[in-house]
């Protein structure tokens, strides 16, 4: 008997194979179906169906195959193991600078995530993706290590307009490099003037940047050094949930400014 590994490899070089497998999964199909669904000829489809009933992963009923109850049980394998793989080829180029112990939901969530990584033409690539998600965004909440000039511009201007509510807990640092600017200053004490606008302070460590734009969730992914690196965003649910959790604990166990020895508020 074949080791799983062995199985796995039996289907995987090939991509007939796992196409024909995957369509028996779903329906009923003749072998004529099957060609013109993968392209594979007479000769191949011979072979592989031939090989699939060897394993039991189908029958014939009719002029049709099926797959078994195992069958459908491999095929779906495989194909977990094709996202799984898919999004970690995304996830590779920025792996090294996720917050992964705070990230607590499946990764396989992020698959259809939008990546935005810094190149030579758009070295501020996922600071701007962040702004146009601001421009649209009615509800925002954030817990992040920086709370950076551009960012709180935009917030201050739609939040004095009544276009935008905001909730944020940031880091002592991030709020006193606000407070050590008077430019930025200024626009802080705005922004806590207009309604709809809260902000606490977490004196522990921030280690991530997340932001929840009505049902985008946006997380800015920096190095160690706090380069900006890349940003992703997704609007699937699992991630929002994690996002939404996450943030209301971050803001429970922060404090106000006035209690954090700030006298903004």
């Amino acid at each position: 008997m074949e080791s799983a590994l062995e199985e796995i490899e039996f289907l995987a070089l090939s991509a007939n194979r796992v196409e024909v497998l995957e369509s028996l999964a779903e329906d009923g199909h003749t072998r004529n179906e099957l060609a013109a669904a993968t392209g594979a000829s007479q000769a191949t489809l011979g072979r592989i169906l031939g090989d699939f009933r060897e394993r039991s992963w189908i029958r014939r009923e009719g002029s049709e195959y099926v797959a078994t109850a195992t069958g459908r049980l491999v095929a779906s394998g495989i194909t977990d193991l094709q996202r799984i793989i898919e999004t970690e080829r995304r996830l590779r180029e920025v792996v090294d600078y996720l917050p992964s112990e705070e990230l607590t939901f499946d990764l396989r969530r992020l698959a259809d995530a939008t990546i935005t990584t810094p190149s030579q033409t758009r070295p501020n690539a996922p600071l701007s993706r962040l702004l146009e998600l601001l421009e649209d965004a009615d509800d925002v909440r954030t817990v992040s290590h920086a709370f950076n000039e551009q960012t709180l511009s935009v917030v201050q201007d739609r939040a004095e307009t009544g276009e935008q509510t905001f909730r944020g807990v940031f880091s002592r640092s991030a709020i006193e490099a606000l407070v050590d600017d008077a430019t930025l200053r200024d626009r802080l004490e705005a922004l806590l003037a207009t309604d709809g606008t809260a902000i606490r302070v977490r004196d522990g460590s921030v280690p991530l940047a997340v932001m929840l734009l009505d049902d985008v969730v946006y997380l800015l992914l920096r190095d160690d050094q706090g380069v900006l690196r890349a940003s992703i965003d997704t609007d699937d649910e699992a991630v929002r949930s994690w996002a939404e959790e996450t943030i209301a604990e971050y803001w429970t166990n922060a404090d106000s400014l006035s209690d954090a020895g700030f006298s903004l508020e």
